[in-house]
């Protein structure tokens, strides 16, 4: 490897906006996370957040407002 062209590799704390923290190595000052795996749904079981009928409910919309186009 080439001298003096790498950053500096060290030890930090990630900072989640849950509150949990994880020491890990990186070349940034500080990491901050919106998810990580101790509030994340998928992790957790629980759901947060999600609009799943609001969201089928707009797509039944515009598949409807094409369907009547083709007609």
């Amino acid at each position: 490897m080439k001298t003096k062209i790498h950053p500096k590799y060290k030890k930090i704390v990630a900072h989640c906006a849950c509150g949990a923290e994880y020491n890990v190595g990186s070349t940034a000052k500080e990491i901050h996370l919106g998810i990580c795996a101790a509030c994340h749904p998928f992790f957790t079981g629980k759901q947060k957040y999600i609009d799943a009928a609001g969201r089928v409910d707009k797509f039944n919309k515009r598949y409807a407002k094409k369907e009547e186009a083709k007609k």
